[in-house]
């Protein structure tokens, strides 16, 4: 089992982010075996690639908790993250996972804020923003969900996530300039599960006006805005470099869909970007 020696890192311990970032959340689709096949199929894909041996692009993980300390053996170039923490350390949390506990295991990247966790679990502002402390202190570098409810002109959407962005951020890292390392999972609601995405020129327009927002807000954070929403093949094609990744969804369930997005974004930005 793979295990951090530094079991509790000092935030300023958050290493660069790859340029660009193409990973996926598991969810709980996939048992532990088919897991840990998709890991080892995928990791080899990620080990022959230009763009990832090159540390251009980083491809990451977020399994089930169970499966994390297998999937660090397997992982090879790939980060493993995880799909939420809790807002404490330690504590009488029964069947909570902590942020200290994952960055000792050895996790990179963790979810804060995913809108089916606001929905079903009741996760406010306040809770979010307690989870993403709990991530920053221990040395994870969030993985912020935020999107609209409904589709809108790119301007009031990026209005609306820009207010969701900052107040899930705690005041300390707010006062720092930002947290050290930040991805902005751009997932609007509407877009979560449908037939199809966001149209490639509104994800773009929302995700330029974004960056050039939180670039004043957030001075000393490493940013990284990718899409999510039913997001796959293809899709990059039609954003271009507006984005600095994608997080997707049911399509990287297939190894070779990874392979495939991989392959469109050594189309657009070079083996050696």
């Amino acid at each position: 089992m793979s295990v951090n020696s530094n079991s509790n890192p000092d935030s300023s311990s958050v290493a660069a982010l790859p340029r660009y970032l193409v990973g996926t959340s598991l969810k709980m689709y996939f048992g532990h075996a088919r897991t840990l096949d998709w890991t080892v199929e995928t990791a080899a894909t990620a080990g022959r690639h230009p763009l990832v041996t090159t540390g251009a692009v980083g491809l990451f993980l977020m399994p089930q908790f169970p499966s994390i300390p297998a999937c660090l053996d397997a992982a090879g170039p790939i980060l493993i993250g995880a799909q939420d923490l809790a807002a404490d350390d330690e504590g009488p949390w029964t069947g909570e996972v902590s942020g200290a506990v994952l960055s000792e295991l050895g996790c990179r990247l963790v979810e804060v804020g995913h809108a089916e966790r606001r929905r079903h679990f009741g996760e406010t502002v306040e809770v979010v923003r307690a989870k993403v402390h709990a991530a920053v202190r221990n040395g994870l570098v969030p993985v912020l969900c935020v999107g609209e409810d409904a589709e809108t002109s790119p301007a009031e959407a990026a209005r609306a996530v820009l207010a969701e962005v900052t107040s899930a951020l705690p005041d300390s890292a707010l006062a720092a300039g930002g947290p050290p390392g930040l991805v902005i999972a751009y997932e609007p609601i509407w877009a979560i599960g449908a037939p199809r995405p966001a149209r490639p020129e509104y994800i773009g327009r929302v995700c330029s006006i974004l960056r050039d927002r939180l670039r004043s807000q957030l001075p000393t954070t490493d940013l990284r805005i990718i899409y999510g929403g039913s997001a796959g093949p293809g899709l990059l094609t039609g954003i271009g470099t507006e984005v600095d990744g994608l997080f997707l969804g049911r399509f990287a369930h297939d190894p070779a869909a990874v392979a495939a997005v991989l392959d469109e974004l050594s189309d657009l930005i070079g083996d050696a970007a």
